[in-house]
């Protein structure tokens, strides 16, 4: 049996109390999105298409994004990321895109826990609608990145 010095143990005592004195480290998530009109429910005949990129830290709860479109019909009128919902479902905006909707929109927003669970389950599309679609143009699933 081994014994440690009295050096060593106040080395290992030292070494606990950081770590359990230490906050969990941030995990910053990225997620990704393909955007087209075969995407909408019902779908859209289109030649608009665009990618967006996310990313999520999970302390503060930030998300933010970067969403690039082209060849919409028309200006861009309302973009939003909607949920919770499968691809395919549709459901209500529930973080709007504010302030300029042209290509690229980018802004940040901070999530309740609720919406940080839907967004990492993969339950939220983003949404980009324009005046002769309405309902949206283009939109895509939110998935984690690879």
């Amino acid at each position: 049996m081994r014994i440690l010095s009295l050096p060593m143990l106040s080395a290992l005592a030292v070494s606990t109390a950081f770590l359990i004195a230490s906050p969990a480290m941030a995990e910053t998530m990225k997620f990704t999105a393909t955007l087209d009109g075969g995407q909408q429910s019902p779908p859209v005949t289109t030649k608009g298409k665009g990618t967006a990129t996310f990313t999520f830290d999970s302390t503060s709860k930030k998300l933010t994004w970067n969403v690039k479109y082209s060849g919409l019909s028309g200006p861009a009128v309302a973009a939003h990321i909607h949920g919770p919902a499968d691809m395919g479902a549709n459901a209500d905006p529930v973080i709007p895109f504010k302030g300029k909707l042209k290509s690229p929109i980018k802004g940040s927003a901070t999530l309740t826990d609720a919406q940080a669970a839907d967004l990492e389950a993969g339950k939220y599309y983003v949404n980009v609608h324009t005046a002769a679609n309405k309902g949206g143009e283009i939109r895509g699933q939110i998935e984690k990145a690879m």
